[in-house]
């Protein structure tokens, strides 16, 4: 690629060590920023910009940048000279923070430690089959749980597997929301678990339809099957209550955390269970040590994650959660909702997602090509928001899968002004545009200057 004419050295270094594809891709539309400095709800660029931040690590900075009780607690850990990894004895803080994750989260009171969300994941496919004496896995079409080899098996998304098939054998896709079609293959495969995701994010911040969740698990005990919710992305906090799963009033099988249960400061992740089918899985002697890893339940990570529960009862995040998610989701649906190009405001929480595109009020293009209209809508719409966002000062992205829908989630921190605040900015934004053909004439315009100017980083 031609040389960046950013003035951050760590652009070039990024492009010629570890993925150059990526640099390219952010500056095609001139999306690039170095990001340096980040407080709260703000991110600051290397030229001093500042950014409201409505995108949090993907749901990992749930109390927001460098929070400061945060970072004292963290501090504190490393003034006291804790061994941080310690293999042949009970580690302190890892049983200190499964304590505490077990008096949140009803019957299921044993914890298995990773440090990433789709190591979590892992463990909760390898505990089910352990646990059942089963194999075959059932997960959802759209779904995504993670890029390793095993989360791939039970990803709903092609373009995520092909390259990597053979994956897993004995993986089965269901669509989401249909219980008929769950009991189906149920019925029809001795299968160990049903994996899903309680809001389908990546996916396109699907809902699911009202009472699904606890069907299925009713489905799934009926049928001898593990129900597995993967709240990676939804838990502590996200969605209004600490977990998604307590709006329908129940706990499932298993429940995988991450993200924010390490407030993006520690990678750490848990797959939670009951007593017995941990024991099933992994309590003999033969067994014990068939899940972890050198730095799973590490006395950092557990410290870190214990304090960011502790702040989380604090400062009343969840209850922040869901009610500013009522409000930005209010506003929105009043500012942009009868938009010709808006589809539909939905969320729950702090966990928002706007679908893009033309709706039955479009105007001649989509009329006259409604194929053309929909992959451009699908495959620049979303993308096309968050660059003008950028370009306004707000950080956003389209669910990685589906690009026609912008997802919101701020930190559990944002103040009602920073809400307010982006509402406006998507509705001005939205105001100039009432059909996809200036969004297409916008874009080619900005794809030719970028790629003249060789692929402009920022």
């Amino acid at each position: 690629m031609p040389p960046s004419p950013s003035s951050h050295p760590a652009v070039a270094k990024y492009a010629e060590h570890v993925n150059p594809a990526f640099v390219k891709l952010l500056g095609a539309f001139g999306y690039g920023r170095v990001f340096v400095r980040a407080r709260g709800c703000s991110l600051w660029d290397h030229e001093g910009r500042e950014y409201l931040d409505f995108l949090s690590g993907f749901g990992a900075h749930n109390l927001g940048h460098n929070h400061p009780k945060l970072r004292t607690r963290m501090a504190e850990f490393l003034a006291d000279d804790v061994p941080n990894l310690v293999h042949v004895g009970p580690p302190v803080h890892a049983a200190e923070l499964a304590a505490e994750l077990a008096r949140r989260a009803g019957p299921l009171s044993m914890c298995l430690f990773s440090c990433t969300g789709a190591e979590a994941v892992e463990a909760a496919l390898k505990l089910a089959r352990a646990a059942t004496g089963k194999k075959t896995l059932v997960y959802c079409k759209n779904g995504y749980h993670g890029l390793n080899l095993g989360t791939l098996s039970i990803s709903g998304i092609p373009r995520m597997r092909e390259l990597f098939e053979p994956l897993l054998p004995a993986c089965q896709e269901v669509p989401f929301g249909d219980l008929d079609a769950l009991d189906e293959v149920l019925g029809k495969t001795r299968a160990a678990a049903f994996l899903v995701e309680p809001i389908q994010a990546e996916g396109g911040m699907i809902m699911p339809p009202r009472g699904y969740l606890r069907a299925a698990q009713e489905l799934c005990r009926k049928r001898g099957a593990l129900f597995v919710l993967d709240e990676v992305q939804t838990g502590i906090g996200r969605t209004g209550s600490l977990f998604a799963c307590e709006a329908e009033g129940f706990f499932p099988d298993v429940l995988v955390l991450g993200k924010a249960l390490g407030g993006g400061m520690a990678p750490i992740s848990a797959t939670l269970t009951t007593p017995d089918l941990c024991k099933r899985a992994f309590g003999t002697a033969e067994r014990f040590d068939l899940h972890g890893s050198t730095y799973a339940g590490n006395a950092f990570a557990c410290r870190t994650a214990g304090a960011i529960l502790s702040i989380v009862d604090e400062e009343e995040l969840v209850r922040a959660s869901r009610e500013k998610g009522e409000r930005m989701i209010g506003a929105l649906r009043g500012r942009i909702g009868a938009h010709p190009l808006v589809r539909e405001v939905r969320g729950r929480g702090l966990f928002v997602g706007i679908e893009l595109g033309p709706t039955e009020k479009g105007g001649l293009l989509h009329r006259a090509l409604p194929g053309l209209v929909e992959a451009v809508s699908r495959r620049i719409f979303g993308q096309w928001l968050s660059v003008r966002l950028l370009e306004r000062g707000i950080v956003a992205q389209p669910a990685s899968q589906q690009w026609n829908v912008l997802k919101l989630e701020p930190p559990l921190t944002v103040t009602e002004a920073e809400i307010d605040r982006v509402v406006d900015c998507i509705g001005a934004l939205l105001d100039e545009y009432r059909d996809v053909a200036p969004i297409v004439r916008d874009a080619t315009t900005r794809l030719g200057q970028q790629f003249a100017g060789g692929w402009r980083f920022g």
